[in-house]
């Protein structure tokens, strides 16, 4: 068997278990608040590790940003819930973040404000997206008197994006000319990022007809078309953002975690921008 074969072989396998440990994450609510905690902290981890590994003169405090971003995670989780009202919870997550400006007066590091810059980064470009998924599996009553827990919004976000990739390569492959964003990524081009989006929005519009047992977003045909349409723009600006960072560092993947797929950011680069964007969405429709 030679090496393709096997990387092949290895790359399907992880593939399918990564898809297996997603959607059983979301199976309940306890379960997805402690899949998506771990890949913030993972995700955090390999990013503090990159910046500090390949970024000149920067040194981030890689343990104290990945328990902020967890924290950030849970906090945010815990208020969703119900479990936790006041503010007050907060509180451990702003005084992280102010010992981590602070304490650059004291390291000594070449460059501080990049330091500062690179951590803050971690927390809008990881933490927060990730903390969002909350505010798509939780749903508060209008009369909030109850929480009520949609494992159909968050999952169909990834499985978008699944649709979207697998879509985006085999049209690609048989029908791509034109580059899409070149000087980032010279692989993806128009007509895959077109076939990926229509397989998602025919997708979106079929789950629409069949599933629609959200309390709060009742969203038709058209809606979850919608839905579908702002997760893929979305997440092939989380795609190129991602590539663009990897670029910057001049590195290929950004971890080994999963075989055959690189890192944590690899994995879920596009989530990072599809998540707020499918909340922000969501919200514009309860509102208008």
């Amino acid at each position: 068997m030679n090496d393709k074969k096997l990387n092949l072989i290895i790359r399907t396998i992880t593939g399918v278990l990564f898809v297996i440990v997603m959607v059983a994450g979301f199976l309940t609510p306890t379960t997805m608040v402690a899949l998506f905690a771990l890949i913030t902290a993972l995700a955090l981890w390999e990013y503090t590790g990159l910046v500090n590994n390949f970024v000149a003169d920067v040194q981030v405090n890689r343990l104290i940003s990945t328990v902020a971003g967890v924290y950030f995670f849970l906090a945010v989780a815990g208020w969703r819930t119900g479990l936790v009202s006041n503010f007050v919870v907060m509180v451990p997550y702003i005084l992280s973040i102010v010992y981590l400006l602070i304490s650059e007066l004291y390291t000594g590091n070449k460059n501080a404000v990049a330091d500062m810059a690179y951590t803050m980064l971690g927390q809008m470009y990881i933490a927060m997206p990730l903390s969002l998924i909350n505010i798509l599996a939780f749903e508060v009553n209008a009369d909030a008197t109850g929480v009520h827990y949609n494992m159909l919004l968050p999952l169909c976000v990834f499985i978008f994006l699944w649709l979207n990739d697998s879509g985006a390569y085999c049209t690609g492959s048989l029908l791509g000319k034109h580059k899409l964003f070149p000087r980032i990524s010279p692989g993806k081009t128009w007509e895959g990022s077109i076939g990926g989006g229509v397989i998602v929005i025919i997708a979106a519009f079929v789950i629409g007809l069949f599933a629609n047992e959200s309390p709060i977003y009742q969203l038709n045909e058209w809606q979850w078309a919608g839905l579908g349409l702002v997760v893929v723009v979305f997440g092939t600006w989380g795609d190129l953002v991602e590539s663009l960072f990897k670029r910057t560092l001049g590195i290929k993947d950004s971890g080994k975690i999963l075989p055959g797929h690189g890192g944590m950011l690899d994995r879920f680069d596009s989530s990072l921008m599809a998540i707020p964007a499918a909340v922000m969405y969501l919200y514009t429709l309860v509102s208008f």
